[in-house]
This record gives structure tokens, C-alpha cells and sequence, in this order.
């Protein structure tokens, strides 16, 4: 399995946005990346697209083989193909884990969930690009949540979506309904993705 192994915040630099809800992420003014930074240039339409896709990506942590996939089955699927690669996306396990707060950032999430510590109605999956399903409950092994107890101190302030109810006391989520777009703390725009693979 390949997975991007370099720094993370030079991903935000080079995409301009925080693609991790962590605060060396989260700065207002990001310096690209490099002794100068970008010079001031113009972008294309083609570049504007591309940078919507790789922002998308990043965010998610998958790879350009994996998203063609999405975006292959969002086209197939009946309805919005916008708001349905959103909720592909969304609905990963490994993300689904992320927004519940119980970690501080995707690449924990996706840690967690390889290494067998999330259990999706009583059974443990170890694939973080696991489709969960709405009415699906999650929920996570005993020895491990002293430490997502911890990570949840830590990230007090973070709301849950409405999408999903979690309960803190016993560390067990179930995923309500499909998220919608307004609902998705991330703000993209998909249309360009999608232009971008026509």
C-alpha cells in the first residue's frame, strides 16, 4: 500500500489551505513552500481545477488511483456526482473516526482503524477506506480508550456533525445518515474536481 510519507504542513503551505485540524495547520497566512515562496502568478483554469482536485486529496489522504475511483463510481451513481463524491469521501471509515474527535488528525484515524482498533457493529474492520453505512455503529477496543479519553481532552472544543451520534461515556458512535455538503467542515469546491476529469 503506498501512502504519502513526507512532512504534512508542507502540504497546507503548497495548497494554501489546512488540510488538518491541527494548530501548526491552521495558520491564517501560509508561505508556500520554498526559500521565496510562490511569486505572484496568475492561475489557469486548468490550475485552478487541479488545485481544487490535489486540496480535495490531501484532505482525505488518498491517492490519485484511489480518488479516480471515487469520482468513477460518483458518475456511475444516480443523483448529484458532486454531493455523491463528497459522501464517498465522508463516509471512509478512516474519516468517520476523525470527525468523531477521538483523534487529532486523519493519519491517526487511519493508524487506529489498520491496527484494528475499531469495531463496526461488533466486528473489526482494519480498512480505513471502509464504506460505513447509515444505521452502522462504531465502536472502538477497550484497552485503547484511555487514550482516545486523552486525544478528547485535548480536542475539547471540536464539535461532532449532526450526521453522527456519539456517545463520549461509552465511546460508541452510529452513523445517522448520509452527510450533506453544508455539513462537511471543509470547504472545496467539487464542481471544478469534476470538470477537471471530463
Amino acid at each position: 500500500m503506498s501512502r504519502y510519507l513526507g512532512p504534512k504542513v508542507r502540504l497546507s503551505r503548497r495548497l494554501g489551505v489546512a488540510i488538518a485540524d491541527l494548530p501548526k495547520h491552521n495558520k491564517s497566512e501560509f508561505i508556500a513552500p520554498g526559500m521565496h515562496g510562490f511569486r505572484s502568478r496568475r492561475l489557469s483554469e486548468y490550475g485552478i481545477r487541479l488545485r481544487e482536485k490535489q486540496r480535495m486529496k490531501a484532505h482525505y489522504s488518498v491517492l490519485e488511483r484511489q480518488f479516480r475511483r471515487y469520482m468513477a463510481t460518483a458518475k456511475k451513481a444516480k443523483g448529484n456526482t458532486a454531493v455523491t463524491l463528497q459522501q464517498l469521501l465522508e463516509t471512509r471509515l478512516d474519516n468517520v473516526v476523525r470527525r468523531l474527535g477521538v483523534v487529532r488528525s486523519i493519519w491517526a484515524a487511519r493508524q487506529l482503524v489498520s491496527h484494528g482498533q475499531v469495531r463496526i457493529n461488533g466486528k473489526r474492520v482494519d480498512i480505513p477506506s471502509y464504506q460505513v453505512a447509515p444505521g452502522e455503529t462504531i465502536m472502538f477496543r477497550e484497552k485503547i480508550h484511555k487514550l482516545l479519553r486523552e486525544n478528547m481532552e485535548g480536542l475539547a472544543g471540536r464539535q461532532v456533525p449532526a450526521w453522527l451520534e456519539f456517545n463520549p461515556a461509552q465511546l460508541e458512535a452510529r452513523m445517522a445518515a448520509l452527510p450533506s455538503p453544508e455539513q462537511i467542515p471543509f470547504q472545496i469546491d467539487p464542481n471544478r474536481i469534476i470538470e477537471f476529469y471530463r
